[in-house]
C-alpha cells in the first residue's frame, strides 16, 4: 500500500533526523473529529490540523525517529481512537511533513481525492487473512497422488540418500501445491463477501495473504465464512485472521497529474 503523503514528506523504516517544525502524521479524517487523548510517538501531544473539510492528526516529530515498540504502539493507539469516531485514512508508521503549512496545502490540493477515499471506507473495517502450509498431511497426499506413491514405493525398495532427497522434495512440492489450491478456494469464497480485496506477498510457507475491506455489519458473517473454510481445508492450509484494523490496505496514493 502507498499511503497519501504530504509534499516533501518522508516515509522511513529506519532512524531519521527531523527538522524543528516537522510533523508526524497519523491519519486523515473528516473535519469535526475529536482530538485523540492518547499520547503520540515520542510521548508528544496529538493535535488536529483542519483545512477544506478535512483533519490531519499530527504531533511534533521527535528529533530522531526510530521504529521502537512503544512508538509503534503509540501510533496504533492514536489511530484506534480516530477509527472509533468514523472514517479514517491511516498512515503507516513514520510519515512526516516538514511544516504545518505544507501539510495544509496538501490537504487543499488533494481534498477531493481524499474525501472520496474517506467515503469509500466509511462504515468499513479491514480484516487480514493469512494461510500457511500444513506440512503434516503428506501421508494422505502420497496415497492420493499416483506419481508420489510410485516414487515412495521405489524409494522403499531401493533406499539411498538421493532417493530420499528426491522423495522429500517431491512431497514438499505436492504439499505446497495442495496448499496453494486451497488458498485459491478460500479467496474464491471470501472475495464476494468484501467490498474490496487486496492480495499481499506470499512465499513457499505462507501461500495466502489478503486484506479485505468489509462493511462493519458484515464482519461476523465474514469470520464465520473463514471458520467454515478453515474446517474444510485445515489439513492443507492453516488460516488466521487479524483485525479489525484501520483500513491501511485501501488507502490509495495521491491522484495522478492531469493528462496521465
Amino acid at each position: 500500500m502507498t499511503a497519501p503523503t504530504t509534499t516533501d514528506s518522508t516515509t522511513t523504516d529506519a532512524s531519521t533526523t527531523t527538522g524543528p517544525e516537522a510533523l508526524y502524521v497519523y491519519g486523515i479524517t473528516p473535519a469535526g473529529a475529536r482530538t485523540p487523548r492518547s499520547l503520540g510517538v515520542g510521548g508528544a501531544t496529538v493535535r488536529l490540523l483542519t483545512g477544506t473539510g478535512l483533519c490531519a492528526a499530527v504531533s511534533a516529530a521527535p528529533a530522531r525517529l526510530r521504529p521502537r515498540r512503544r512508538d509503534l504502539l503509540a501510533h496504533q493507539a492514536v489511530l484506534d481512537e480516530l477509527a472509533a469516531q468514523g472514517p479514517l485514512l491511516p498512515m503507516r508508521f513514520a510519515v512526516l511533513s516538514p511544516r504545518p503549512d505544507v501539510l495544509l496545502s496538501q490537504l487543499r490540493t488533494d481534498a477531493t481525492h481524499l474525501s472520496r477515499q474517506l467515503d469509500a471506507v466509511r462504515g468499513c473495517v479491514e480484516l487480514n487473512v493469512k494461510g500457511a502450509v500444513v506440512p503434516g498431511h503428506f501421508a494422505d497426499l502420497v496415497r492420493r497422488d499416483e506419481t508420489l506413491r510410485n516414487l515412495a514405493l521405489r524409494t522403499r525398495r531401493r533406499p539411498d540418500y538421493e532417493a530420499n532427497v528426491r522423495l522429500g522434495e517431491a512431497i514438499a512440492r505436492g504439499v505446497r501445491r495442495e496448499a496453494r489450491r486451497a488458498a485459491r478456494e478460500v479467496l474464491d469464497h471470501l472475495t464476494p463477501l468484501a467490498v474490496r480485496t487486496v492480495r499481499g506477498t506470499t512465499d513457499d510457507e505462507q501461500v495466502l495473504s489478503a486484506s479485505f475491506l468489509l462493511r462493519s455489519a458484515d464482519e461476523r458473517r465474514f469470520r464465520q465464512a473463514v471458520e467454515a473454510r478453515a474446517r474444510d481445508c485445515g489439513d492443507r492450509l492453516a488460516l488466521s485472521v487479524t483485525g479489525p484494523l484501520p483500513c491501511y490496505s485501501f488507502v490509495d496514493p495521491a491522484p495522478a497529474p492531469a493528462g496521465r
